[in-house]
């Protein structure tokens, strides 16, 4: 046997849910492009877990369905107030996902149909879930869903209490889109392994959420923002950013493993920042990200990732830095719940082998010899 780090080219198992192909990003055949432009984030939900975009009566089924199912337990709201406030939020976010299995009758019931309805809630009950996390942390007290709206602007409603204006609702209804799947990520593979023992779907989303935490994966957004702020004002991107370049430091939000030629999300980020920036006329994060791009493309040669224009999009949204990595998670729950589903038709438990490197012919020494 032959180790691969980070089991790189290696190919694990089969999907029909999304791909990677020459730099290429689809959901279950569909280009990303295509999905950002004109799909909304309800009608991906949809494809991802049912194969196929939906007719108006399918996707209005849905759409009621979510909104049904986005109200959380009392019991669990008690419970996030009990957190403490520097909690990290996406440790109280998989927490809080843990727990609403505590809540639901079904949580075991291991049949199709019952796995289906336990991913309605899941993604009905993510954004309500980080709105009211965030709301406590800030002394307040959390907002019931609004029926009848999307995912989009239920969150931003849920967050601020404000009903949020159209250009956002789309902003962060394609930023959805964009971070729905993206094929064998570690988020996606985790939460595959765990509900490859026939282990539950909560258990499968909470290992999910655990591996997006880290700032190598869904913690890299957070990241970009601490930078931005770190630098301050544009007049001073020029020096931060060359002193990194000249110690051979790191700059989140550049490079990809998968994509040798640029993330094929990053330019609708790009333009949702540029467009939100004029909107709220102030476009020096804006400006600053795109200078940042310039420097570290041009030295470097590494094009900016999903995560590199999503900080600034959030910012102008009004999130709070500390929800970026969450409200990643709200929209990967679509695709971590989709492969669920799919691991679950046909699994086999997945057990992968280790290359040993280490002694060998050891001979044990009774403990009063050692």
């Amino acid at each position: 046997m032959t180790a691969t780090k980070g089991l790189e080219g290696i190919v694990a198992t089969t999907s029909s849910i999304s791909s990677i192909i020459d730099g290429v990003l689809t959901y279950r055949g569909y280009n990303i492009d295509d999905l950002a432009s004109n799909a909304s984030f309800e009608e991906v939900v949809y494809l991802l877990w049912y194969g196929k975009l939906p007719t108006k009566s399918e996707l209005a089924s849905l759409e009621q369905q979510l909104s049904d199912a986005a109200s959380i337990p009392a019991q669990l709201i008690e419970q996030m107030k009990s957190y403490p406030n520097d909690t990290n939020s996406m440790a109280a976010l998989r927490s809080a996902v843990s727990a609403l299995a505590l809540y639901d009758p079904a949580a075991n019931d291991m049949s199709q149909e019952a796995n289906v309805r336990k991913a309605i809630k899941l993604q009905a009950q993510l954004p309500t879930i980080v709105a009211a996390l965030s709301r406590i942390r800030s002394g307040l007290e959390p907002i019931a869903p609004k029926a009848g709206v999307s995912i989009a602007h239920n969150f931003l409603y849920m967050l601020t209490g404000e009903e949020p204006n159209e250009v956002s609702v789309k902003a962060l209804d394609k930023a959805l889109v964009l971070h729905a799947d993206h094929e064998l990520n570690a988020s996606t593979f985790a939460a595959r392994v765990t509900v490859a023992t026939l282990s539950d779907i909560y258990s499968g989303v909470t290992s999910a959420i655990g591996a997006l935490k880290g700032p190598l994966h869904g913690g890299a957004n957070e990241a970009v923002m601490v930078m931005l702020e770190e630098i301050g004002s544009y007049d001073r991107v020029e020096d931060y950013i060359q002193d990194k370049l000249n110690n051979k430091e790191k700059i989140m939000g550049f490079g990809h493993r998968v994509y040798k030629n640029g993330d094929p999300r990053a330019k609708h980020l790009q333009q949702m920042s540029n467009e939100l920036s004029r909107m709220k006329g102030n476009m020096e994060l804006y400006n600053m990200s795109v200078r940042i791009e310039e420097m570290v493309t041009g030295q470097k040669g590494l094009k900016p990732n999903v995560d590199f224009y999503s900080a600034s999009v959030y910012t102008i949204l009004g999130i709070p830095r500390e929800l970026f990595t969450p409200v990643f998670a709200i929209s990967r729950t679509s695709g971590w719940t989709a492969h669920i589903l799919e691991q679950y038709e046909n699994n086999r438990l997945i057990r992968p082998r280790a290359e040993y490197t280490g002694q060998t012919g050891q001979k044990y020494i009774p403990i009063e010899m050692r």
